[in-house]
């Protein structure tokens, strides 16, 4: 069965928070962001305000969806630490992956600022067929009528989404 793009498309985010966390996803999928709330994430935009700021092509809007850090001979996403390497991965796979569906490849490069090195990221048909498996699922996640179940993990004291998954539960 062909898979058709259009019927799956979403920002670039979704495909992140995927991979974070499903019930982070359904929220932000309804509109509930708690992300002006935290400081992780303000310091995470001016880390990514204060980066590369010579290059004239930052933070290109593609469709009026996906805002790609830079554009140049590579497609960058501005990353401050790899905690989060494999969500980082699939969401500049994704963006990859929706280049090539437009006719545009190219290889893709995480540049994770704190630690000063990059990851080289390359499409390949077995990262294909996991974009296109993440698509669907993120797809049936947002269509559900209430959000998937608490999943308790290492990071979520972190989350800016923590207060609303936990509250009125005691540690």
């Amino acid at each position: 069965m062909e898979f058709n793009l259009e019927d799956f498309k979403v920002q670039g985010i979704k495909v992140n928070y995927y991979y974070i966390c499903k019930r982070k996803l359904w929220l932000f999928s309804k509109g509930i962001t708690m992300e002006d709330k935290s400081d992780r994430v303000l310091q995470g935009k001016l880390v990514h305000e204060g980066s590369y700021t010579r290059i004239k092509t930052r933070e290109v809007m593609i469709d009026e969806l996906l805002k790609i850090d830079i554009i140049d001979d590579y497609i960058r996403e501005i990353k401050i630490t790899s905690k989060m390497s494999l969500a980082d991965e699939m969401q500049l796979l994704y963006y990859l992956y929706y280049l090539k569906n437009m006719g545009i490849e190219r290889i893709g490069i995480i540049n994770y600022v704190k630690e000063k090195r990059r990851v080289i990221v390359n499409l390949d048909e077995e990262k294909e067929r996991e974009i296109i498996r993440a698509l669907k699922d993120i797809k049936e996640i947002t269509l559900l009528d209430k959000p998937p179940e608490v999943e308790k993990m290492s990071y979520c004291k972190k989350c800016s989404y923590y207060e609303l998954c936990y509250c009125g539960e005691v540690d």
